[in-house]
């Protein structure tokens, strides 16, 4: 019989983004500004078996921590992610990322009629979160909704 085992190193210090949905870790790199040339080491898995979600994406970033924005902009594409705090190889924290009721400069509004898309206006984009699953964001200006997957069309990144 085949044992599968994922060859990964631990990290001394640093963050582990967990249950991230399948296929979306590459959004949450974008979301951190990390790209091939940035110079943190870190390790992608991806499409893995999960019990509980059937399959997960995972990241694991060396000497990094999150700020309140990245940890609101993740809630938003991956809002069943876990962070893991590491240090000296061992979880020294673990929590579940929020969705907030209230987001503000984080997404554009998709109505060009918006308020917040006009040239001469300086209205800052602001949404109300409606329902956390399936994922329901609403335009405190014009009303207008967005949607589970839109919502990574929408991000102001």
């Amino acid at each position: 019989m085949h044992d599968e085992k994922l060859l990964v190193s631990k990290i001394r210090k640093g963050i582990v983004i967990d249950h991230i949905p399948a296929g979306r870790a590459l959004k949450v790199l974008k979301i951190l500004g990390i790209n091939g040339y940035t110079n943190y080491r870190l390790a992608i898995v991806m499409n893995v078996p999960s019990r509980k979600f059937g399959r997960k994406d995972i990241i694991k970033i060396e000497n990094r921590i999150l700020d309140a924005r990245e940890l609101e902009l993740i809630s938003l594409v991956a809002p069943t992610a876990t962070i893991n705090v590491i240090d000296e190889y061992r979880v020294v924290e673990k929590y579940r990322v929020r969705l907030p009721n209230i987001i503000k400069g984080v997404l554009r509004c998709p109505n060009p009629m918006c308020i917040t898309n006009k040239r001469d206006e300086d209205a800052e984009a602001i949404f109300v979160l409606r329902r956390s699953a399936p994922l329901v964001v609403e335009c405190k200006y014009c009303g207008t909704l967005i949607k589970g997957d839109e919502i990574e069309h929408s991000l102001s990144i």
